[in-house]
C-alpha cells in the first residue's frame, strides 16, 4: 500500500534519506521527480526500485490506474531492482544497476 512521506511526517527529508528509508523498509519509490532515477543510476545499487510518473494527467485516478498496470505487468522487474518510467500509453523498464 502506498504511503506518502508527509503521512509519516517525513516530507522534509532529503532524496538520499528517502532512498535509504525505502531500502530499510523494503519499499518502492513512487515519484514524479527524475532525481530518484539519477540517484539510483549513479549509485550502482539495485534497490530500491523507482517508478517515475511522466504523465500529462497527474490526477490520482490516472496515476493509480497506470500504477496498477505497471505493478501487474512488471512486478518481477520491480523485485529485481528497476527504474520504470511511466507515460500515458507506455512504460520503459531499466534494470538496476545501470
Amino acid at each position: 500500500m502506498p504511503i506518502h512521506l508527509q503521512e509519516e511526517g517525513l516530507h522534509e527529508i532529503t532524496d538520499f534519506e528517502i532512498v535509504e528509508k525505502a531500502v530499510n523498509d523494503d519499499r518502492i519509490i513512487l515519484t514524479c521527480d527524475l532525481d530518484f532515477g539519477d540517484i539510483m543510476a549513479a549509485s550502482g545499487d539495485i534497490y530500491p526500485s523507482v517508478v517515475i510518473f511522466r504523465l500529462d494527467d497527474e490526477r490520482p485516478y490516472n496515476v493509480n490506474r497506470r500504477l496498477n498496470q505497471v505493478l501487474e505487468e512488471a512486478s518481477d522487474d520491480l523485485r529485481r531492482g528497476a527504474i520504470i518510467s511511466v507515460e500515458e500509453s507506455n512504460y520503459r523498464i531499466r534494470l538496476l544497476p545501470i
